[in-house]
């Protein structure tokens, strides 16, 4: 519980930081590079339309 200052805190953090590093969690030495750059490229759109943020081309 290090920086947190309490239990719900943490869960808080955890509960929103679990589907999000799952997201960019991709295994690379399962896949081919192509596949894995379009992987990596299809969770950044995926985050952009979750946030609202639009991505520069």
């Amino acid at each position: 519980m290090k920086r947190f200052k309490s239990a719900g805190q943490v869960q808080r953090f955890v509960s929103i930081h679990n589907p999000i590093a799952n997201l960019f969690h991709l295994r690379r030495d399962h896949v081919t590079a192509s596949q894995y750059r379009a992987a990596r490229a299809q969770a950044f759109e995926d985050w952009a339309e979750v946030t609202g943020v639009r991505l520069a081309a």
